[in-house]
């Protein structure tokens, strides 16, 4: 688990919604937290079917990207599976308490990985059942990227190279590492050599091609306003991380800046489909967290609920 500063001092469309969702501690002060979120994708200028998924759940904190490869709209398939998947997983509820009191939370790292690593690994196993299933969708697969939102406490888990960032104080951070051939066998290499050598779209790890997943985790203490940009590599193979803070922080709203992030795609030409789904963490006004509560008690037949 890392706490994050930008100095480096301390080691479909979605429609914009929010919701009450935890609180954080602003000088000793537990500040309610709320969660806006907004999404789009774009099949761009070549393909002609949309491979790239997206969905979110925001009462139960989890968001997701998923980039889908195979034929005959295997891929498509394999990416609407996958993100299914996780949001039914979570919706069923997490077996045990997901909340972590600030004690707990030194001791556990990388935060709620074991529940996005069963719910990565059941997508993988669905993915494989329905390619098992039907020849032509043999070999399909998909990449993920996640953030699994629990109070101010936010775990990123992905495979492929669908990307997390966390745009914080007007500065940008990646949060994941492209599981391709460019990253992991060929060292740094810039944008243009990968696009000449045709290397950017090589991954070396998907959900669907192997029985068991191996995705990577991490997780950071959220502040209020920061911003986590979920992203395909449609999107990320032609805009880079400064446009991509540019386009979000000079926003109005998260729907104009993801408005803004596909025509980016668009004019820079992308040959892939693209998405993004944006969630930023804001300060609930105390009077919502109040009526949120006492919807709550109300619902559990008077029970207290924190």
């Amino acid at each position: 688990m890392r706490v994050w500063s930008p100095n480096g001092c301390i080691p479909g469309y979605g429609m914009g919604h929010s919701l009450s969702h935890g609180k954080t501690a602003v000088l000793g002060v537990y500040v309610p937290l709320a969660i806006e979120v907004a999404a789009r994708t774009d099949v761009g200028c070549v393909r002609a079917n949309n491979e790239d998924n997206f969905g979110y759940d925001i009462r139960n904190g989890i968001f997701v990207v998923c980039d889908g490869v195979g034929g005959h709209a295997a891929g498509e398939l394999a990416s609407r599976i996958a993100v299914d998947s996780l949001l039914r997983f979570f919706a069923k509820g997490v077996p045990g308490d997901r909340a972590f009191s600030q004690g707990d939370r030194a001791h556990e790292s990388p935060g709620n990985s074991m529940p996005l690593n069963q719910a990565i690994q059941l997508a993988n196993d669905a993915i494989r059942e329905a390619a098992s299933l039907d020849e032509e969708r043999s070999g399909m697969s998909s990449t993920i990227a996640c953030a699994l939102v629990d109070g101010d406490l936010v775990s990123i888990g992905h495979v492929g190279d669908s990307r997390v960032y966390l745009i914080r104080e007007r500065a940008i951070q990646p949060l994941t590492q492209d599981h391709s051939l460019v990253v992991q066998g060929s060292g740094e290499i810039s944008r243009t050599q990968a696009q000449a050598l045709k290397l950017q779209n090589i991954i070396t790890r998907a959900l669907g091609p192997e029985e068991v997943v191996e995705p990577d985790f991490d997780s950071i203490i959220a502040a209020t306003g920061d911003v986590f940009v979920l992203a395909t590599d449609g999107l990320t193979k032609v805009v880079s991380d400064e446009e991509i803070l540019s386009a979000v922080t000079s926003a109005a709203n998260l729907e104009t800046a993801c408005d803004s992030l596909m025509e980016m795609a668009s004019d820079k030409g992308s040959d892939d489909n693209a998405t993004c789904l944006l969630v930023r963490l804001v300060e609930q006004p105390w009077y919502r967290s109040v009526a949120r509560r006492l919807q709550f008690w109300r619902g559990n037949n008077g029970t207290a609920v924190s």
